[in-house]
């Protein structure tokens, strides 16, 4: 009976902010702090602005912008993680005018301003759910006129991941993506819809192919 009194007991659902900020505090370091390949590819092209990146993590993709001459804005609802971002910026010397990384959750954050570059980078929360489709649908909204957006997504788990991944997980396609966007036809330009294809290397040091939904598009009006 007290087993299974336990049991229940850590049986308590977190959040998806409890799930991240742990994951974040219980490591040194969870991600590379490299921008994000997609990302370099295309905002690589365009002329720096004001941009956004949603779900920035330790900050990689921000901290990158803001050395490619943009002026970025990171939100992810980690604390750890934003606070590591902003180490980040300031070891690489970036002024504080041209970096702003906030703790916040997407589900209920919005921008006081709209930006020339939106992109948002892997947006997933397994185990637990979150309003993600609402979430990219509003990100439309903080695009200016002639901005770009840009979503990349995992189109599948890494060999690596834990089984569950392959079956319990519906992994988005780029036809999915786009129903969930809900671009206007008259108010934007789809610019790439499309699987793509990425190297990377796993925890057991063997190189692995991986592949992701990458969208681009461009607002019109």
């Amino acid at each position: 009976m007290n087993d299974h009194h336990e049991t229940e007991q850590d049986a308590v659902p977190q959040s998806a902010a409890e799930i991240w900020e742990s994951r974040y505090a219980d490591s040194d370091r969870v991600w590379t702090g490299k921008v994000n390949g997609v990302l370099a590819d295309i905002a690589g092209a365009l002329a720096p602005g004001n941009a956004l990146d949603l779900g920035c993590g330790e900050g990689g993709d921000a901290v990158w912008l803001a050395q490619q001459g943009w002026h970025a804005t990171g939100v992810d609802l980690s604390p750890t993680a934003v606070e590591r971002g902003r180490r980040a910026a300031q070891s690489a010397g970036i002024p504080a005018s041209a970096l702003n990384l906030i703790a916040a959750d997407l589900a209920t954050w919005e921008p006081s301003q709209t930006y020339d570059l939106v992109t948002c980078s892997y947006l997933h929360s397994w185990p637990i759910s979150f309003p993600r489709d609402e979430i990219l649908r509003r990100a439309t909204d903080y695009v200016a006129p002639g901005g770009h957006l840009i979503v990349t997504s995992h189109a599948e788990a890494p060999p690596w991941a834990n089984a569950a991944h392959h079956t319990d997980h519906e992994f988005p396609t780029p036809e999915s993506e786009l129903n969930a966007l809900e671009l206007e036809p008259h108010k934007w330009e789809i610019i790439t819809s499309e699987l793509r294809t990425r190297e990377t290397v796993g925890p057991d040091g063997k190189t692995a192919v991986l592949r992701d939904v990458v969208i681009h598009a461009r607002r019109i009006e």
